[in-house]
């Protein structure tokens, strides 16, 4: 599979199915997946961002670089950790792809060793693909394998991969991610929900790769799921930028995290777990569907840029606060209500309309 990353970050386990499927607008797809098509059996138009994406992008690239950096090297240590000098990344596509690359790079810097960078793709009520695990594990052994993701929400993908490792004897289903404020893995940067800047943006941070894709008539039984690689968006790609704008931030000192602000003192992690936080706001505001829920300053961010919003939720506590400037200008450009409302482990929260059925 094509990328504009460079071969030495990442190993992308995907079979390039560009050209051979028609992407469809978000109202289109939003329809068709609230009546029941799979959303892996379709792929997003992907565009040029827009000058307002990109001053979003950029506002919250400023704020949130520095956090991220002390969060994906607090992550990089746990990884060295836990897992030793061979392990093996194995990052979910696409949201975990450059954060896999980050960490990557923080390793290589602060221990000296070029550990290898694998992508392959999950997918939710699908499955891992099982092509793509027995690649690796005719090269690996099943305990040197680490999947790697950006953040996790409600924890979903999660739920998938402990179902899904269950099948490879040895392969832990724990997940590295750089910000968990479900509150599920330890393997984190931290466990304060912030936004990893790099959920702003699609294809153009993420190496020209499209989300993953799944249908029989296109992804045979022996194919890696498939993506498409959008090469004529390649003067617009900024995924080398992203990475390289993290980096600056890297600090290999000992506590070289001690005074991020995202990280919050241990004694004040919250109880809980945010599956059940979810839970309860689809009851308070008579969700049926928790999947229409997107909790944390990422998945809010992107249900406001890419979704049909309904409602956005934001913490009380967090009411005028600098870091979710942005959330408040998409609303009001969107026309999406804000309530505030008490919220535990997330800032904020994206609820998605619900359609009628197409």
């Amino acid at each position: 599979m094509r990328s504009s990353y460079r071969d030495a970050d990442v190993t992308l386990l995907l079979k390039d199915i560009t050209g051979l499927v028609k992407p469809q607008p978000t109202e289109e797809r939003e329809r068709l997946i609230q009546a029941g098509k799979h959303y892996s059996e379709m792929l997003p138009i992907e565009y040029v961002p827009t000058p307002k994406y990109m001053e979003i992008y950029e506002e919250t690239l400023e704020k949130f670089a520095r956090p991220t950096a002390l969060a994906v090297g607090r992550l990089s240590d746990k990884i060295i950790q836990a897992k030793g000098n061979d392990v093996v990344l194995v990052s979910l596509a696409r949201a975990g792809i450059p954060i896999g690359i980050l960490v990557k790079h923080f390793i290589s810097r602060k221990y000296q060793l070029d550990v290898p960078h694998y992508a392959i793709s999950i997918i939710k009520g699908r499955g891992i693909d099982e092509n793509a695990m027995n690649y690796l594990l005719e090269r690996y052994q099943p305990q040197q394998l680490l999947f790697v993701d950006g953040w996790i929400g409600k924890g979903a993908i999660l739920e998938e991969l402990r179902k899904d490792a269950a099948a490879y004897a040895g392969v832990s289903a724990d997940i590295a991610v750089v910000a968990d404020p479900a509150n599920v893995t330890e393997l984190c940067g931290t466990h304060e929900d912030i936004l990893i800047p790099s959920s702003c943006l699609n294809c153009t941070v993420s190496g020209l790769v499209s989300r993953t894709f799944l249908r029989d008539d296109i992804i045979g039984p022996f194919d890696f799921h498939g993506a498409v690689y959008y090469g004529e968006l390649a003067d617009a790609d900024l995924s080398s930028q992203f990475i390289e704008a993290i980096e600056r931030w890297f600090d290999m000192g000992e506590n070289q995290v001690k005074d991020c602000p995202a990280q919050a003192a241990p004694g004040s992690r919250v109880a809980g777990y945010g599956i059940d936080e979810v839970r309860a706001l689809a009851k308070a505001f008579h969700v049926e569907d928790i999947n229409l829920i997107k909790p944390g300053i990422g998945e809010t961010t992107r249900v406001l840029l890419r979704r049909v919003p309904w409602k956005v939720l934001i913490d009380e506590r967090y009411r005028g606060n600098q870091e979710l400037g942005h959330i408040i200008r998409l609303a009001a450009e969107k026309n999406v209500p804000i309530a505030y409302y008490p919220l535990k482990h997330y800032k904020c929260c994206g609820i998605i309309k619900k359609l009628a059925e197409a």
